[in-house]
């Protein structure tokens, strides 16, 4: 069989040359043609993992790789190549970056007016439990910046908060990586997931239900380490309370959301609720050590020492000592790394002398209005309205048929079995998709917030200048997947690697978290092996939302390995050239839950969790 072939249509008319996938195009050979095309994936790989090159520059070689692999080993026209790297560039514009701009613009917002700072104050406060603190700003906040922001930007300011509350520089990096996992799948308004489904051509409620399935039970875990990285053992008798609370009520609104209500919402509901819960529970238990709360009137108390040494609240390990080279110290710590206030009030919840014992707000810190504090949370709540409008039953049915579909023009591709291949094909409900929601969003959040309309396009503008890179980075690299999927060249490494057969469902996560560890996204991990993971699961014989979302599920668990993650926690604190001291001190946890993550997956491929899948 030729891969390209000459196909007539049922009406009378002109002769539409067509391309034929098949996954034997090298030699005749599957072997071969699985051979040849890991090619793409591993120019990526290795200039992201070993040659450290840029992003945009490895993603843009690796499509070139895939053209030509695509036209000499797969005999794909030149110009349906071309044409199949469009379409992935344009869905990789619209609707991905499109989500990312207009998420970003909102948060930009709120850091011009100052009401972020507002925000972060306001979680500072709530606590002043190392622990506690932990949970809500690493692992709630943190989860809140990746709904909205995500590429980097939950793990440098987390990391730099923790600081201002007077956490030690590594070990406040090392928290912000740890907790950025969990959220991650349903990141930057959903876009890993909507990517997920784009490129596997299954139903974006399907996937999005399956991943909600999976990423919760490492939500459970999450605070449990938070409070065991800043207090050992001791930290998790005293303070199980907050982060069992935390991690079930984040766990139970990610699956509730993901599943039934909106895929955009589901990490800024389970974020904030879960938020709420530990603030509830700790004013319900106000005698509880690791509900202490001190007002900015009240002076900095020194530490107390415990009775196995070290202080009271969060010292660096269980013994109250600073086990880790980088901890806070006991009673008598004296000294902070990194930068101290030269002058002014000390930031909120920082403490100038103490370890990392408890943190305080002293007399001369700023407090804020609560008519300020009320507009710093408003954004998230109009977010959440705008988007829950739409879901209503008079509404939702309206949107949903704005809808812009058409074939993309020139692509003429059909599949193995015979019929038009779903890769040729484009469809974005414009008016209902997380990015115009964004914007809609967006332009009542800067009426709230007193923006001009001159002033919210300017910052609009400043936040496209600032993604240019990663505009360019998810573009080729979108490109690069559909440039391999309509070749046949995931098919052939799918059909390949389906060979593993039952225990492909525990290698599957695998290969998501090796893609997120390499190239530094969820988005892009699950946009290079989302089809391959559905072609291997429906020739092994699997349900192929499980495997596709055993990609994403286990990519969020690689994020904290990758260089361009260390590179940011590193900058944000100061610790220049750290990075591979801060792996050394992630890389035990990410190996640990994707392997319970994999025990998981490969239990809901059998009869023991299989009532588990939608």
């Amino acid at each position: 069989m030729t891969a390209a072939t000459v196909l007539s249509g049922s009406l009378a008319g002109p002769v539409l040359a067509a391309y034929q996938q098949d996954p034997k195009a090298v030699g005749g050979s599957l072997g071969w043609s699985a051979l040849v095309s890991v090619v793409p994936l591993a120019v990526v790989l290795l200039l992201l993992g070993v040659l450290r090159v840029r992003a945009q520059w490895a993603a843009l070689a690796g499509l070139v790789a895939a053209l030509v692999v695509a036209i000499v080993g797969f005999s794909m026209p030149v110009g349906m190549s071309l044409l199949a790297a469009a379409h992935g560039a344009f869905f990789g514009l619209l609707p991905i970056m499109w989500i990312v701009v207009n998420a970003l613009w909102v948060f930009n917002m709120t850091v011009a007016t100052g009401h972020f700072d507002v925000l972060r104050r306001s979680f500072g406060t709530l606590s002043s439990d190392r622990r506690t603190q932990a949970i809500l700003v690493a692992f709630c906040f943190g989860a809140l910046l990746e709904a909205l922001a995500g590429f980097g930007a939950p793990v440098a300011i987390s990391s730099v908060m923790l600081m201002a509350l007077g956490f030690r520089p590594l070990r406040a990096a090392v928290l912000a990586l740890v907790a950025n996992t969990a959220p991650v799948a349903f990141g930057a308004m959903g876009v890993p997931v909507i990517t997920l489904a784009q490129v596997t051509g299954l139903p974006l409620d399907q996937v999005a239900s399956m991943v909600g399935r999976q990423t919760p039970f490492l939500a459970l875990f999450v605070p449990l380490v938070l409070v065991f990285l800043v207090d050992g053992r001791r930290g998790v008798r005293e303070a199980w309370v907050p982060a069992v609370v935390s991690g079930v009520v984040f766990a139970v609104v990610q699956f509730v959301t993901s599943n039934y209500i909106s895929v955009p919402l589901t990490d800024i509901l389970a974020a904030l609720l879960s938020a709420v819960a530990v603030v509830v529970v700790a004013r319900a238990n106000p005698n509880a050590v690791w509900a202490a709360r001190r007002t900015g009137a009240e002076p900095e108390p020194e530490p107390e020492a415990g009775p196995d040494g070290g202080s009271l609240v969060g010292a660096g390990g269980p013994d109250g000592r600073d086990t880790s080279g980088e901890g806070t110290g006991g009673s008598g710590g004296s000294r902070r790394d990194g930068p101290r206030p030269s002058g002014g009030p000390v930031p909120a919840g920082s403490s100038a002398e103490g370890g990392e014992a408890v943190a305080t707000v002293r007399s001369g810190a700023r407090v804020d209005d609560p008519r300020e504090i009320r507009r710093a949370y408003a954004p998230y709540v109009i977010i959440v309205l705008v988007f829950a409008l739409v879901q209503l039953p008079g509404i939702k049915p309206a949107v949903d048929k704005l809808k812009l579909a058409f074939h993309w023009p020139g692509l003429d591709v059909v599949a193995m079995n015979g019929k038009p291949s779903s890769t040729t094909q484009y469809s974005l409900t414009w008016l209902s998709t997380a990015g115009t929601l964004m914007l809609i969003a967006g332009v009542i959040v800067a009426a709230v917030l007193g923006i001009g309309a001159a002033e919210a396009a300017r910052i609009w503008g400043r936040t496209v200048s600032e993604l240019k890179w990663a505009i360019l980075t998810v573009a080729a690299v979108l490109a690069l997947a559909y440039v391999m999927n309509a070749s046949a060249q995931t098919t052939a490494i799918g059909l390949l690697i389906a060979g593993a057969g039952g225990a492909l469902a525990f290698v599957s996560p695998v290969l998501g978290w090796f893609g997120v560890a390499v190239t530094g996204s969820d988005t892009s991990a699950n946009a290079l092996f989302g089809s391959l993971q559905v072609t291997a699961a429906n020739t092994a014989g699997l349900p192929p939302e499980l495997l596709a979302a055993a990609n994403s599920s286990g990519g969020v668990l690689g994020k904290m390995l990758s260089p361009q993650n260390l590179t940011i926690a590193v900058a944000a604190v100061k610790l220049d050239g750290q990075e591979g001291v801060l792996l050394r001190k992630v890389i035990g946890w990410s190996l640990g839950m994707l392997l319970l993550l994999a025990i998981l997956i490969y239990l809901q491929s059998t009869p023991v969790l299989g009532w588990m899948l939608p």
